[in-house]
């Protein structure tokens, strides 16, 4: 299984608002950049976005370290919250509806085809791809015409 180095971020103007992500794949000292956003969104649903992108565009089951700022998606999926979300029928423990059922419903395959490590990094502290994948995100939506 080859080994894939994924990083991934989310970021939006307004929350709702503009949003983009950005994704950088790397294997074997090659390196793809990933980006796009949307005019209406969130940053979790941008952060969930760059990550579905990243594992979609590995074109097989890869070992992925998946390196991220968003405690939303890592916490949800290591603490084991999102299996809870979904075996509930898209229901917290609140009784209240989880929110993103439709992203959430196409990163769960990606995680069993592929096999993930998380490894979460604190945003904008300086680690050089976290902080790539945000230029490309807030770029993306900066470019973005009203």
């Amino acid at each position: 299984m080859k080994f894939v180095e994924l990083y991934t971020d989310g970021a939006c103007s307004g929350n709702p608002g503009k949003g983009g992500w950005g994704a950088i794949l790397r294997y074997e000292g090659f390196e793809k950049e990933l980006c796009g956003g949307e005019r209406e969104t969130t940053n979790n649903r941008m952060e969930l976005t760059a990550v579905i992108r990243g594992l979609t565009a590995l074109k097989e089951p890869c070992h992925v370290r998946l390196t991220s700022d968003s405690k939303y998606v890592i916490d949800a999926v290591t603490k084991g919250w999102v299996y809870g979300w979904q075996r509930n029928g898209w229901r917290k423990a609140d009784k209240k509806p989880a929110l993103n059922v439709d992203l959430w419903e196409q990163l769960l395959p990606l995680l069993e085809r592929h096999k993930v490590d998380f490894v979460w990094v604190k945003g904008h502290q300086g680690h050089p791809e976290n902080e790539r994948c945000d230029r490309m995100a807030v770029g993306y939506y900066t470019a973005m015409r009203d």
